[in-house]
């Protein structure tokens, strides 16, 4: 049977999911303590609001320096105003590098719950795990200023700034994964939207799944991921694999890395494909479900310690 190109565009692995015996390590309470403390600053967090963007940057970062002694500002400027990347790096200062990393900041006067202090508070809690490994690799956690427009795209995007820094200075990245907006799920039917309708064949039409977005040819390092990922995720996945001018895509911080050459990934609840409130002042944290949240970074945290094995050996990450 001839298969048309449009199908083979979209890949789909949907394993069973397997029961996992170990309990579920990330903390739902610390999620939405987070995610309270970037939603309630005095304005929005948005590019034009340089005193509660700030304000959410001291928060990450006084909580990174809980787990980590090596935690840092990337600042750059823009307009003359000075933006901040905020770093922890965990594991050999030398090694080759995984990166992790969400952005912090809002598109215009929203709260920007799901969009994203949801992904910036499960880089928060992976901190919170990951310290207590020992690392072969190095893993930096990175939270990102202005990735939403007018900036998006740009070269002045906080994962442009941190992706070209690594480039230029040759350093070693092993992959990078963006947790963009991880906080919205819907068992309702027709609750999930696709770039494609046709999609709705192979993924269904409810929004009750964490998916894996990737490009064509993406590399060990995310295949290897999304194996283990969906051994240990208590909620569905799905993941597809395509060309970048399908939309969706490439909207986050992941695109950045793909352009300096690096492999890189994204794991989201599909944005405004299912989560209406995108964008919206809608977009409140009474909207996130948090026991779903806590199981996809918990998955995250368990797919990074499985990573550790090859060959019936353990290595450290």
């Amino acid at each position: 049977m001839k298969i048309r190109p449009i199908i083979f565009f979209f890949l789909l692995w949907m394993q069973p999911l397997i029961s996992v015996s170990q309990e579920l390590q990330a903390d739902s309470t610390l999620l939405y303590q987070h995610i309270s403390a970037m939603v309630n600053t005095p304005d929005a967090r948005s590019y034009d609001n340089l005193e509660s963007l700030n304000q959410v940057a001291d928060y990450i970062k006084e909580q990174f320096l809980q787990y980590s002694a090596d935690v840092m500002f990337q600042e750059y400027v823009v307009d003359d105003s000075v933006y901040k990347n905020v770093i922890a790096s965990f594991g050999p200062p030398e090694a080759e590098r995984i990166i992790i990393g969400a952005h912090y900041d809002v598109c215009g006067p929203q709260d920007g719950a799901d969009d994203n202090a949801s992904g910036v508070a499960g880089v928060l809690e992976l901190a919170r795990l990951i310290a207590k490994d020992s690392l072969r690799y190095r893993v930096d956690l990175v939270a990102y200023s202005l990735e939403e427009p007018p900036f998006f795209r740009s070269q002045y995007m906080g994962s442009y700034i941190h992706a070209k820094y690594l480039k230029d200075n040759e350093i070693k990245v092993k992959g990078m994964m963006a947790l963009e907006m991880i906080g919205y799920y819907s068992d309702e039917p027709g609750s999930q939207d696709f770039p494609v309708g046709m999609m709705k064949w192979f993924y269904g039409d409810v929004g009750n799944f964490i998916a894996i977005v990737k490009k064509f040819r993406s590399g060990s390092f995310a295949d290897r991921f999304e194996s283990s990922f969906r051994k240990f995720c208590g909620i569905p996945v799905k993941s597809i694999a395509a060309p970048s001018f399908v939309t969706g895509i490439d909207f986050s911080d992941h695109l950045n890395y793909w352009e300096m050459g690096f492999p890189a990934f994204m794991i989201t609840d599909t944005a405004f494909f299912r989560n209406k409130n995108y964008h919206q002042t809608t977009d409140t944290i009474e909207t996130l479900n948090f026991t779903k949240m806590a199981k996809v970074v918990d998955a995250v945290y368990k797919a990074l310690s499985e990573m550790q094995v090859e060959n019936g050996k353990k290595k450290l990450f």
